[in-house]
Order: C-alpha cells, then structure tokens, then sequence
C-alpha cells in the first residue's frame, strides 16, 4: 500500500516495508514508478532488484520469478460513491469501474461481472483515486489494504460486502539467487516475530484493527 505524503514523498505500509529492507541491506533505498503488468518482466531483465508494492504471490508469477514467504494478506475489495446505488457485486453491473490495467481486478470483474464498463489506469494511486473524487467513475476495485484504507479517510464512499481472491502478498525477486531468497525470508520473518509487522499494521489501518494472522517461521 502506497500513497504521497504532502511533500510528494512516497508513504504508506509497503513503504514503511522499503525502508526497514534497505536498512537492514545497509543501503539506501532506491524508488522506481512501476505499472502493475509490468513488474515481473522489470524484475526478470533486471530493471528492478526486488518489488516491495502490494504484489501477490501468484503460481503464474512464480514460474517467472521468487517470492519471499508473505508480510502481509489481502483480497480485492470493491469501493463505490455512496450515490452510485452499489450495495452488492450484482450492482456494478453497466458501471463504470477503474481497474488496475494487468491487475487481478482486471481478471476478476471481466469474469464476473461482464456488464461492467472497465476503464483502466496504469498506476492506481494517484490515478484512480483522482477519478473517484472527480466521479469519472462509479467504483474501483483493488486490493483491500489499499481500499481499507482509502475508505477510512473518505466518508463519501462505502465498501462493496465481500473480499474476493484472496492471496499473498510478499517480496519478488528475479529468479536465480537463493541466497538472497534465504535473507529476504528471514527479514520477513524477523519482521513479523518482533512485533513490527502488527505495529505498522495498526500504524496504517488503525489501532482497532486485527491484522491477519503470519507465519513467521520458515
């Protein structure tokens, strides 16, 4: 999950997940804009060193490149303009939806709701976000960490009840280092048995919250 702050700076939990890897490397981190579809072939040619944004550990995917074990769990989740007349998936049927070009929102509502009207964004924050505000669009669809959280600072929406595929989302790699695999897996597991993983959980989708249960162990 990934938003930027007032000073134009990238913020959010995958974020927050950045800076502790790069510290833990004893480097700096480096940031690259990347679009959804794009981010297993930026890996593979070697554009990228690892993806830390939201990614889901798909078996697709994996034949392509690594994953770690996960840091975090989400499911796509709908969220529409309280006018829009959307309580349930059978009512964005002939709306307009912004999805994620590439994105497993993509996948889902062309298979299941072939009535909707699709329009596409290669980078859903900000993009989307601003064709929410902008009412250009009725709905979204996107992971529910990012819609969680979306809809906690944004009363004019509601949730859309169900959380659909849900998966794991974890640290990519290009293939070929098992070595690193091994490192990036006990960061992750160090992340979650020390507690930070519930505190910055919490940090970005409030204290109230629960965040799913992890397994730290390898």
């Amino acid at each position: 999950m990934g938003f930027y702050n007032w000073r134009n700076e990238p913020s959010g939990y995958d974020v927050d997940m950045v800076l502790r890897f790069a510290e833990k490397l004893g480097v700096e981190a480096e940031y690259t804009n990347v679009f959804g579809d794009a981010r297993v072939s930026m890996l593979v040619s070697g554009q990228l060193d690892v993806v830390i944004a939201n990614m889901t550990a798909t078996p697709t995917r994996a034949k392509s490149v690594d994953f770690s074990i996960l840091y975090l769990k989400s499911g796509l989740r709908v969220i529409a303009h309280k006018d829009a007349n959307i309580i349930t998936r059978d009512g964005l049927a002939g709306k307009k939806i912004v999805v994620g070009r590439g994105s497993s929102g993509e996948v889902f509502i062309r298979g299941r709701v072939p009535g909707a009207e699709l329009v596409y964004t290669d980078n859903f924050s900000p993009n989307a976000i601003l064709l929410l505000k902008q009412k250009r669009v009725d709905a979204a669809i996107e992971d529910n960490s990012l819609i969680d959280y979306l809809a906690k600072h944004n009363p004019g929406y509601i949730l859309v009840p169900g959380l659909f595929l849900s998966g794991p989302i974890s640290i990519g790699m290009a293939q070929g280092d098992p070595e690193f695999v091994n490192w990036v897996n006990r960061f992750v597991s160090e992340y979650i048995s020390t507690g930070d993983y519930e505190r910055s959980y919490k940090k970005w989708w409030g204290e109230d919250m629960i965040p799913p249960e992890l397994e730290a162990s390898l």
